[in-house]
């Protein structure tokens, strides 16, 4: 089971920082409810600090970028909002010095809920502000929220729409860059989040002899594009070649790919 330590999120600075001193589990929470049908999973939370704290749970949608990166969108905006669908009880708690509680989490999926959505749940300290931390908050315009973010996804068994492709292969590389580097971008066309291995293959078109690259991976959400970059990591001799991206990923799919001609002088 993933377990992870406090993060401290300052949403309004952009930053992550660490230090508080509770546990939340697991980390990552996945359902396959199929339609019309409802799903229960649990959070264990424990208190390690020396004091008794207050704790919230609340929900929240996030968005993600063509690098990966999630950006935390309010609850019920996002475009595949899974908030609405989800209920936890309690959600809110107070706990004492190194007690601990199971928190459920009910997933009710319409009758017509075949697509895959995604969502967070924060576990917040929750605390009273005195004056004097109300007149500090006002004054740096930031506000400290000790929180461990729960990511949590639903796809119906039922769904095996797995459909993803990659394209745009081109070169990147930058005066200063010991290898050739390329970029190219993997799309997800399905509605499953996918797991892809994105690797190069070079081919001399003069020798017909072939070499593979070690893949990168990434995680690509249904109608999400990533952006991929990758290098030769070893120096080419001079030549002319075919140059392949290649994608894996899985469930039973062909791999994908896109090439171009590249000449090493």
């Amino acid at each position: 089971m993933l377990r992870a330590k406090l993060i401290v999120a300052l949403f309004s600075a952009g930053t992550l920082l660490a230090g508080q001193d509770f546990e939340v589990s697991p980390v990552l929470m996945s359902f396959n409810a199929n339609p019309g049908e409802i799903q229960t999973k649990t959070i264990n939370l424990i208190n390690h600090s020396s004091k008794p704290q207050k704790y919230t749970f609340k929900l929240s949608d996030y968005e993600v970028d063509s690098d990966g990166v999630k950006k935390p969108v309010p609850s019920g905006t996002g475009k595949r909002s899974l908030s609405d669908w989800l209920t936890i009880n309690p959600s809110f708690v107070e706990l004492n010095p190194n007690q601990s509680v199971t928190a459920e989490v009910l997933l009710t999926v319409p009758k017509d809920g075949f697509s895959t959505r995604w969502g967070m749940i924060y576990v917040e300290v929750s605390k009273e502000q005195t004056g004097f931390d109300a007149d500090k908050s006002m004054a740096t315009g930031v506000v400290v929220v000790p929180r461990i973010i729960i990511l949590v996804k639903q796809t119906p068994q039922s769904n095996n729409n797995y459909r993803a492709m990659v394209q745009n292969l081109k070169e990147v590389t930058e005066p200063g860059d010991a290898f050739k580097t390329f970029e190219v971008q993997v799309v997800n066309t399905g509605d499953n989040i996918i797991d892809a291995r994105v690797s190069l293959a070079l081919a001399n078109i003069e020798t017909a002899s072939e070499e593979k690259f070690d893949p990168v991976q990434v995680t690509v959400y249904p109608g999400g594009t990533r952006t991929v970059k990758l290098q030769l990591r070893k120096q080419i001799p001079r030549g002319s070649y075919a140059l392949a991206a290649i994608m894996d990923y899985g469930h039973r799919q062909p791999l994908e790919g896109t090439q171009l001609l590249l000449d090493i002088k």
